[in-house]
């Protein structure tokens, strides 16, 4: 361990009820929320299936993220410590390296997301279509010669020199946020969940004002029926899924820092469908309205906002959608990544290292390369769930049935300890999450490279994280009970304040007492 890694004393925690609700309005509103409804309706579904498909999806993860982060209240300890005490010591391995590479996955798709805002910010051009004739305006919005930049990138990379030092230019700004301790950080959420929910809400009124009514996609109706339907409703659940599923397995990452009863966890269920429901209706009818007023439909948040003609609107418009993907690069992210890297390097990262470390990571992941199509990204959000759907119904689990509620903080720190299982290692969990993820590697390989033909193989992969959770979940259940942990089934819980004060020290658990 070090001093990141130990579970959070008493006065360092600083998270009440308000900066949990301001985190999660935060983390909410991005640009990817926003664009939710554009891989599901692109595949055929129609808008309300889109906002249905975003409710089911977060009143499902919700529950989930509800209970992880319980977890967290009540052991102070973050995601790779508590992960020990149902994967084993050094088993918990296995979790932390897949959620690390997913977290710095998505820090890098965020990063592009951001740098697209920049280059609004800058210059960006305004287009639109007139009788056939595409014509263009040279409508930048601070810097409008940044557009005559010769481009020096091949077309194949699937980005210009423009947006590449878009890229670079908010990559940059991130950096001074990345050495922010977690409890300072609650104040940048809290600005952004005011700044940005008034932008968007103001660009939701320009869309009902400038179309009488939001446009056209509110009269379509789904393209597809049958047993296609059923498919593509599964896929683009599981999609929607993946988009959190992160947080469903770390969310003890920042409430770990909570000085509230636990309690308030439960209030995620109710608001996490509604505020990111809210939010994907906002990109359906943004896009709709654009359709109807400029003739080409943009789910890109940042290429609609390239039609308006004032300038102004376009910068601040802009800065909203940076705001966002600002906050939730962090919150969700390269916090995360650093608590992985921390806990697989203790003695050389913290927290700030580990962040500035998923900071670097992340051009090695050509996230623009991702983020070319609504095809592609749906894919990358499907595959991200494959995962962490098993991981969290392990922990999730774990908790509640297996130990019911009773962990040894001080044994989570100790490799040999209750938590050693076998070699470091729980059996159970292994051989639950291969169970978890094994049926869906098939689709999971045809996603990334559909010239191998895999047959109905690829059906499991279109409902993984469902599919994952629930298999993992009988199945690591059944083996816990068949062949129980005995060592690790402890008669009460011990709780870090208790060790704390058993020690005579406030802070920093010392593994050998």
């Amino acid at each position: 361990t070090n001093k990141d890694l130990d579970p959070v004393p008493r006065h360092a925690r600083k998270w009440g009820a308000t900066s949990f609700i301001a985190y999660w309005v935060s983390d909410a509103f991005n640009a990817a929320t926003w664009q939710f409804a554009a891989g599901i309706i692109s595949i055929g579904l129609g808008w309300r299936e889109a906002i249905g498909i975003v409710a089911l999806a977060f009143f499902i993860v919700s529950f989930v993220i509800a209970l992880n982060g319980a977890i967290g209240v009540i052991h102070h300890a973050p995601f790779p410590v508590l992960a020990r005490a149902s994967w084993g010591f050094w088993g918990s391995y296995i979790a932390i390296v897949s959620r690390a590479i997913l977290a710095i996955f998505w820090f890098a798709i965020q990063t592009m997301n951001g740098g697209n805002t920049v280059r609004v910010m800058l210059a960006q051009p305004l287009f639109w279509t007139l009788k056939h004739e595409t014509k263009y305006m040279n409508m930048g919005a601070i810097w409008p010669s940044f557009l005559a930049l010769d481009n020096h990138i091949s077309e194949s990379q699937g980005i210009d020199t423009k947006s590449m030092i878009s890229f670079f230019l908010f990559w940059l700004v991130q950096v001074p946020f990345l050495v922010m301790h977690p409890n300072n950080l609650r104040w940048l959420f809290m600005v952004k969940s005011v700044v940005v929910p008034m932008a968007w809400i103001a660009i939701l009124v320009w869309a009902f004002v400038a179309t009488g009514g939001g446009g056209h996609l509110f009269t379509e109706k789904s393209k597809i029926e049958g047993s296609a339907y059923s498919w593509a409703f599964l896929s683009s659940l599981t999609s929607v899924i993946g988009n959190y599923a992160t947080l469903s397995v770390n969310q003890a990452d920042f409430s770990r820092y909570s000085r509230v009863s636990v309690k308030w966890q439960i209030i995620y269920v109710p608001f996490l469908p509604i505020i990111f429901t809210f939010i994907s209706f906002i990109g359906i009818a943004s896009a709709s309205a654009g359709a109807e007023r400029y003739g080409i439909l943009e789910w890109d948040p940042m290429a609609l906002v390239s039609h308006w003609s004032s300038r102004s609107c376009r910068f601040f418009a802009a800065f909203s959608f940076a705001l966002a993907a600002l906050g939730v690069n962090i919150s969700a992210n390269s916090l995360s990544a650093a608590n992985d890297l921390t806990a697989l390097f203790p003695q050389y990262v913290n927290i700030r290292r580990g962040q500035l470390l998923c900071a670097v990571l992340a051009w090695a992941l050509v996230p623009w390369k991702i983020l070319k199509s609504a095809g592609s990204f749906l894919n990358f959000m499907s595959a991200y769930a494959v995962f962490l759907g098993p991981i969290a119904a392990i922990m999730v689990f774990d908790f509640y049935v297996i130990h019911r509620r009773r962990y040894d903080t001080l044994a989570l720190y100790q490799p040999h300890g209750i938590y050693r299982y076998w070699h470091g290692v729980n059996w159970r969990a292994v051989v639950a999450f291969l169970v978890g993820v094994i049926p869906n590697m098939p689709g999971f390989i045809n996603s990334i490279n559909p010239d191998i033909d895999v047959g109905v193989g690829s059906r499991p992969y279109t409902f993984g994280w469902l599919l994952g959770f629930v298999g993992t979940s009988i199945v690591y259940v059944g083996l816990s009970k068949a062949w129980p942990p005995k060592e690790t089934l402890v008669e009460r819980s011990v709780g870090p304040d208790e060790i704390y004060d058993a020690q005579g020290v406030n802070e920093g658990i010392s593994v050998g007492s």
